[in-house]
């Protein structure tokens, strides 16, 4: 019997998640592209270089074992509603492999595309010291310590399972970031000269009407109170002592824009461009001091 093809095996599994009504924004935008990469993965191929292909792979076969993995995976995709990156075990942002487990939020910071050359005219000079707070598995502190290889790289969590994720993505990139536990800044160095945050923030409402996937997520890495404010307030306050006289803070704050706005109505800040607009702000040490 012939094996089937790749492009009709993708076929189906996309027309299975898609009659499930599942959710997706951990990692992939749609069916199709969960699909793709479950496939992907259950061949045991390089996940970036064949979602570059994937025009070129629809004649290549599929073999049975291959086969029987995608099914399980869509199985328990669709009768937990678990995040297809906790089933694998890895995610990716920005061209990089992290692993991934329920302890950490998937990674998916739109911060990550700000970290080639995006800041660059707002940082007076390569930055020194970086603090990644709120890190979870570890990705923006690891991406910050590539694109700035001289700097100090710090990544601080309050959560001592989610700095597990992050210790063992630091091993898997040999890199240089430092871990530490901590309650926002509380813990970590002060003379900041780029602080990234991407806190929890979403706002009570929200949480009550959260999809099946997202309430795998751990909640702490979440719910940010009753208008999503509660870390972000700490965290700018924290802030405007530990920054250097030049450094910025970068901070995402999802689909809270109108919350941090009603909150911060005085604080100038800068909306940065991303794939999706008002979803990341940065803001100057001189304007933190300002507000406190």
């Amino acid at each position: 019997m012939a094996q089937p093809r790749f492009a009709e095996v993708w076929r189906d599994a996309t027309a299975q998640l898609q009659r499930a009504a599942l959710q997706y924004g951990q990692g992939t935008e749609d069916a199709a592209q969960e699909a793709a990469w479950m496939l992907i993965h259950a061949l045991g191929w390089p996940v970036l270089d064949s979602f570059a292909q994937l025009p070129r792979l629809g004649r290549r076969a599929v073999p049975a074992a291959a086969l029987q993995r995608l099914q399980q995976l869509l199985d328990a995709r669709i009768a937990t509603r678990r995040p297809a990156a906790y089933l694998i075990g890895e995610a990716w942002l920005h061209g990089q492999r992290f692993l991934v487990d329920e302890r950490v939020i998937v990674p998916r910071s739109f911060i990550a595309e700000l970290l080639d050359d995006a800041l660059d005219p707002w940082l007076a000079s390569p930055p020194r010291r970086i603090l990644d707070v709120c890190t979870g598995s570890g990705c923006l502190a690891i991406l910050a310590a590539q694109r700035w290889p001289d700097a100090d790289v710090w990544g601080g969590d309050i959560s001592a399972d989610a700095l597990e994720v992050a210790a063992a993505n630091v091993a898997l990139h040999a890199s240089r970031v430092r871990l530490q536990r901590s309650d926002l800044l509380q813990q970590l160095p002060a003379d900041i000269d780029l602080l990234l945050c991407n806190p929890p923030y979403v706002n009570a409402q929200s949480m009550r009407a959260l999809p099946a996937e997202f309430r795998h997520e751990p909640e702490l890495a979440l719910a940010g109170g009753a208008d999503g404010m509660d870390l972000v307030r700490r965290l700018l306050r924290e802030a405007a002592s530990r920054l250097t006289p030049d450094g910025v803070a970068v901070i995402e704050i999802g689909h809270e824009r109108d919350h941090f706005e009603a909150a911060f109505a005085r604080l100038p800040v800068v909306w940065l461009p991303t794939s999706e607009p008002d979803r990341v702000f940065l803001v100057d040490a001189a304007a933190l001091r300002e507000l406190a």
